[in-house]
């Protein structure tokens, strides 16, 4: 019988959903986390791999024989080698499109909570500080609207596409930038510095690519309106962390609301977690559980599609 592992399974399915689709196909074993040092051990077997973070280098993937399919359990695929996949015959799948409106929708959740602070607001009322108020009501901070603010996207695939249209609805002016101009009335193609210099809030929804990293540096942070906020719900290496931290402890920008950072977990020097006016979730964008069934449909067919012969979601 087939072998399939999951190297990482804990955050896919904390014990919420059901792996039944998935063990149908063969021997299904499910590790919640996998080290570095065991990947080998527990996948030397395998015929079949499914995993989200785990790295698989070339030197890894020429070390597991029996190894026909990964199956990543998620969009981005950049733990993988894929030239070492292709060279060795190994087919690699991804999930397109799975999270589409859950990561939309975190971020307008972080963009809200930049405007009109709402947790901060809930948390000063907690501690009592409504009921010793001099007036009826207060604020901490400037509540900002965002009818007629300009936001300009950064990548106008499924996810870009769908936080343009949520933008509309609140009566926003969309600007984006796109490898390719794309997307007739979701708003209005431009080029990337012309996007960093007049919108009021910039929202990156690219994938990380050799070409794009840390592009998001200390001179595009300079062209940003100092009233201007920056979001980030794709890749954390988009973005120079120490170019965005300065331009944040400096004033030269208004906020920054991340939900990705460079390194995963985030080690206590990142100057990101003490910088002014950033806020920062914890990489869970992509995590209701809508989403994350959708993922475990969506991989059951790509390995359906696989062992027909027709390999579905290819990305080598």
């Amino acid at each position: 019988m087939m072998k399939i592992v999951v190297t990482d399974g804990y955050t896919l399915n904390p014990g919420d959903l059901d792996w039944e689709a998935l063990g149908q196909f063969g021997e299904l074993t499910v590790y919640d986390r996998t080290a570095p040092g065991e990947v080998l051990a527990r996948c030397g077997e395998a015929s079949v791999i499914l995993s989200n973070k785990v790295v698989f280098s070339g030197d890894t993937l020429a070390r597991l024989p029996r190894l026909q399919l990964i199956c990543v359990l998620a969009t981005g695929y950049n733990v993988i080698d894929t030239e070492a996949a292709r060279n060795l015959g190994i087919t690699v799948c991804n999930v397109p499109g799975y999270g589409t409106a859950s990561v939309a929708q975190h971020t307008f959740a972080l963009l809200l909570e930049l405007t009109n602070q709402v947790g901060r607001h809930a948390a000063s009322v907690a501690r009592h500080d409504w009921e010793n108020a001099k007036d009826w009501c207060y604020t901490l901070a400037p509540i900002t609207e965002l009818q007629g603010k300009k936001l300009g996207i950064v990548g106008m695939g499924r996810i870009g596409s769908q936080v343009a249209r949520i933008a509309g609805a609140f009566g926003m002016e969309v600007s984006y930038y796109n490898r390719t101009p794309r997307h007739p009335g979701l708003g209005q193609p431009t080029d990337l510095v012309t996007l960093f210099a007049t919108s009021d809030i910039i929202s990156l929804h690219c994938p990380l690519t050799p070409e794009n990293e840390a592009f998001v540096n200390k001179k595009l942070l300079g062209r940003m309106k100092p009233t201007a906020f920056l979001i980030n719900t794709s890749r954390g290496q988009l973005i120079q962390e120490d170019d965005l931290a300065d331009a944040l402890n400096q004033g030269k920008l208004a906020g920054a609301a991340l939900d990705v950072l460079s390194v995963e977990p985030p080690p206590p020097a990142n100057p990101l977690l003490q910088a002014r006016h950033c806020l920062i979730t914890p990489h869970n964008a992509w995590m209701s559980r809508e989403a994350r069934s959708r993922i475990l449909d969506i991989t059951a067919q790509n390995i359906a599609a696989f062992l027909n012969k027709t390999p579905r979601n290819r990305v080598a």
